[in-house]
């Protein structure tokens, strides 16, 4: 447990009065790998805060999330909204390094019972946008003659379908692995699903390009189906 003795130092010796700190991120799960960091929250009673810094410390990179309670609580709102918080969860998973007034404790609670309660609903304004893009792109992709331009096509589709899927079903967002961790949360069949015609799809065979459109044809459906003709924004 290297990690989490070089996080509390760090703390300790870079932030002697924070009231709270969290370390998080996959260093504390199976997912850790040569190049994870420490992701780290720190909550202070004010200045130097707020600021996000990254920098080696030990010979580990380090993610610092540097934040008064205010500061916090404006940006949980802010990611609520966008339906993707990487700060709620990484207080809700992560390890409470420091809990000086009790402030850490209450915002594990907080981040926990926000996660589960699940984001904002998609309001059927926003997916029916939704579906006219991944549409619209899942038309390209069927039209698609050059190999080059379809490796393009369907990163895009894979990422739109993995959002809408997400949003139809009332689940958090998240972005590049944290996207895919999602959905394998949430739908780990469709997942795959996506995962693996996406693959199949951008090595040029035809059999995996029908497969990743049926995949996406689902996600489609599952929203209300396909939307293009007689859509309309004014």
């Amino acid at each position: 447990m290297d990690h989490v003795k070089i996080a509390r130092e760090l703390v300790r010796n870079h932030f002697p009065e924070a009231r709270a700190a969290f370390l998080a991120g996959s260093v504390l799960t199976h997912r850790r790998t040569h190049t994870s960091d420490l992701d780290i929250v720190v909550l202070l009673a004010g200045p130097p805060a707020p600021f996000r810094e990254s920098l080696v410390h030990e010979g580990w990179p380090v993610e610092l999330f540097v934040q008064t309670e205010a500061d916090w609580r404006l940006f949980a709102e802010r990611e609520t909204a966008a339906r993707k918080s990487p700060l709620l969860a990484m207080c809700a998973e992560g390890m409470l390094l420091v809990d000086a007034d009790g402030l850490g404790a209450a915002l594990q609670a907080e981040s926990r019972e926000r996660l589960a309660a699940g984001p904002p609903l998609a309001s059927a304004t926003e997916l029916e946008d939704l579906r006219y893009a991944l549409t619209d792109t899942l038309d390209d992709l069927r039209g698609c003659t050059d190999p080059l331009e379809r490796t393009y096509i369907v990163a895009d589709l894979l990422q739109r379908a993995s959002e809408l899927a997400l949003l139809t079903g009332g689940h958090w967002l998240g972005g590049g692995k944290w996207l895919s961790r999602r959905l394998a949360a949430a739908e780990p069949e469709l997942h795959s699903r996506l995962t693996a015609g996406a693959a199949a799809a951008m090595s040029n065979t035809v059999d995996g390009t029908g497969h990743f459109t049926e995949a996406v044809a689902e996600v489609l459906n599952l929203a209300g189906g396909p939307r293009w003709a007689g859509y309309s924004r004014r």
